[in-house]
């Protein structure tokens, strides 16, 4: 054996070795700490600031039970059982079956399908609200998000309940094809449903949304509130700057950039969004209720201005 290939066998090993000694995904996951501005911090200590930094004030993504932990309470909700079709229609395969994918999510997540629906109460007023787990396959939206959703729009109309709905989330899931796409048709009708019922339906978007989840029910909302600093949009940043040969703002995309041209009513800090929601609701519902006088009077400056410019 001559030098290089000694040098060689040696480098190997190093490397080997190095990559023994890096976690594993599973116990990344599962370990106490997580990793944001200022390097590691306690998953605990995030939790009980509501998953929101307290040095960056960056919201970390949280599931569907976490958010409606915050939303409606701890354990103060009861979660709706929605329909699933077959799974795998079209018997997809690339590098794993997209059956296996589904089987890998569910595990990971402890849900069927990356949407939940639950209904509860907030100050006296009964809400239906919908979530989606970006862990779940990235959020993506198949048949069985679909008829989650759509599922929660029924109960809303029959119970003449608000629907409070927190979207995240690449698109559409392209293991479904267009049994995925036919989605965005289906969820929009169903929202049209609701209005057509006079029932609010109140959007707060969330980190990331985009693709056909942005282009379809998430963007038909009659208030559009969004959590600081997530990622609203349909076609990604790198495709538009290619097609429009011109430099974008670093905060391109951000819901502060979004509600800066009117696509968002309000960007809200994730401690403040269960009552400025309660606020708006009892507003839309003419509920009594204990609202913040100095929100009223923000949101009905702000329903004057966006009718006058209307006009």
């Amino acid at each position: 054996m001559n030098w290089i290939t000694k040098k060689l066998t040696f480098l190997s090993q190093k490397i080997k070795n190095v990559i023994k000694k890096r976690p594993s995904k599973e116990e990344i996951e599962n370990s106490e700490w997580t990793a944001c501005c200022k390097g590691p911090i306690l998953k605990k200590e995030l939790e009980e600031n509501m998953w929101v930094c307290p040095y960056c004030n960056k919201h970390h993504r949280i599931n569907c039970r976490q958010r409606f932990d915050i939303f409606f309470g701890k354990n103060n909700y009861q979660i709706l059982e929605t329909p699933i079709p077959a799974d795998d229609p079209l018997n997809w395969v690339d590098t794993k079956s997209y059956k296996e994918r589904l089987k890998i999510a569910r595990k990971k997540t402890n849900q069927k399908c990356a949407v939940m629906i639950a209904t509860g109460n907030i100050n006296g007023i009964e809400v239906t609200a919908g979530a989606i787990n970006f862990e779940f396959i990235g959020g993506s939206c198949g048949a069985a998000e679909t008829e989650a959703i759509i599922y929660g729009v029924q109960h809303s109309i029959d119970n003449k309940t608000p629907y409070v709905f927190f979207p995240c989330g690449g698109g559409q899931r392209m293991f479904e094809s267009a049994i995925a796409l036919a989605g965005m048709t289906r969820t929009t009708l169903a929202i049209n449903e609701l209005k057509k019922n006079n029932l609010p339906y109140v959007v707060c978007f969330t980190d990331p949304t985009a693709g056909g989840i942005t282009a379809s029910f998430a963007m038909l909302g009659d208030i559009h509130f969004a959590e600081p600093g997530c990622l609203i949009a349909f076609a990604g940043k790198r495709v538009i700057q290619a097609t429009v040969k011109e430099d974008l703002s670093p905060d391109f995309q951000t819901s502060e950039f979004v509600e800066k041209h009117g696509f968002v009513d309000k960007v809200v800090h994730r401690n403040d969004l269960k009552n400025s929601i309660k606020n708006i609701l009892s507003i839309l519902l003419k509920k009594d209720s204990n609202v913040n006088s100095e929100e009223v009077n923000e949101t009905s400056d702000n329903i004057k201005t966006l009718t006058k410019a209307a006009s």
